[in-house]
């Protein structure tokens, strides 16, 4: 019980002598104080939901940085995903364009997609994006990327196994 109330507390204590520290930073590189009071929340989610041991962090700040830094890339991507859906919509004639609802699952599944497949290597990332959105076949992406149908296979195998490895952990 004690060592579940000192962790309380070590959360507490970070929270109250680093949360307007990491939101200032934050802020200054987005410019907008409200993604960065919800990135700022999302990074002490995030150490609530890690196995470091809060008392035991020797710089409280480095450690944080390191967490926004990472918020911060999610977040332009995400941001980035966001437009380029967009702009794509916008290239439809109304009658086809989808609800708002959809529009919504739509970038969810994409966000999802993009978290999924983040840490593959570029090549990877596109073999395995043309056969299952465009429904390519290997001998097809591999005339498109121009390598040979053996490293589409390779990078097949490769997108298999980071996808069942992230879903595992």
């Amino acid at each position: 019980m004690v060592s579940t109330l000192s962790s309380e507390q070590a959360f507490h204590d970070l929270y109250q002598d680093h949360r307007g520290w990491l939101e200032q930073w934050l802020s200054r590189r987005m410019g907008n104080g409200w993604d960065a009071a919800d990135l700022s929340q999302d990074a002490f989610i995030r150490v609530l939901g890690s196995s470091q041991q809060i008392a035991e962090l020797q710089e409280p700040r480095a450690y944080l940085k390191t967490i926004g830094k990472r918020l911060l890339i999610n977040f332009h991507k995400r941001r980035s995903l966001e437009q380029a859906y967009l702009e794509a919509l916008a290239q439809l004639p109304e009658a086809c364009a989808p609800s708002p609802e959809q529009r919504w699952l739509v970038l969810e599944t994409l966000q999802a997609l993009d978290e999924l497949l983040d840490g593959l290597p570029r090549v990877v990332r596109r073999a395995f994006l043309l056969s299952q959105l465009e429904g390519l076949g290997y001998r097809e992406i591999a005339e498109r990327l121009e390598v040979s149908e053996r490293s589409i296979k390779r990078y097949m195998v490769q997108a298999y196994e980071h996808c069942l490895l992230v879903e595992l952990c």
